[in-house]
């Protein structure tokens, strides 16, 4: 496992951002702000708290707790960001911290001790933790972008009931190992 973890965690992630990044692309300033509800985030709001936890988890990671002492998590959730461009450079600001953070980590690392908010994890714990948290955050994204977009939204996976051409493609193919994401 200790050979293939990092480069599949690296293509799970890429693939990830690749996803919110292509939601974010299809959209317009007036739908990353726009709020189903009063109580409900807009994208803008939840890109602000995903790389918000981004910079505070993978900033000096391997030396400084995750959950830094400037990091305000309550002010993730409030919009301060003016237009998509904003949106989209605060974006790639956490996603270079975690992919840098990533690229620079051996096998042998992986059992290191690193905390957040004091709870030790080993570093292949605290990765898996937030390869459960960013994807949840980007299928609210995805979500909010379909909602918005509607009839105009083309899918960024396997279109519905196209199940059956795509695994007729994928089944005529010999069997082979590669990563489910050097497709895209």
């Amino acid at each position: 496992m200790q050979n293939s973890y990092l480069p599949s965690v690296l293509k799970q992630v890429n693939y990830y951002k690749k996803i919110g990044y292509q939601t974010l692309e299809k959209l317009d300033d007036d739908h990353i702000f726009y709020k189903p509800d009063s109580d409900s985030n807009s994208i803008a709001i939840i890109v602000k708290h995903v790389a918000g936890n981004m910079l505070s988890r993978w900033t000096n990671f391997l030396t400084e707790d995750g959950e830094k002492n400037w990091r305000n998590r309550d002010d993730e959730f409030i919009n301060d960001f003016t237009t998509k461009e904003e949106v989209i450079s605060y974006w790639e600001k956490g996603w270079n911290c975690f992919i840098s953070a990533l690229n620079s980590l051996e096998p042998q690392d992986l059992e290191k001790i690193i905390h957040i908010r004091n709870e030790g994890h080993t570093i292949t714990e605290a990765i898996n933790r937030q390869l459960c948290h960013y994807p949840y955050h980007i299928g609210q994204i995805v979500f909010l972008g379909k909602l918005i977009l509607k009839e105009k939204w083309i899918s960024l996976s396997i279109p519905k009931n196209k199940s059956e051409e795509y695994n007729l493609h994928k089944f005529n193919q010999k069997k082979f190992k590669k990563h489910f994401t050097d497709d895209q």
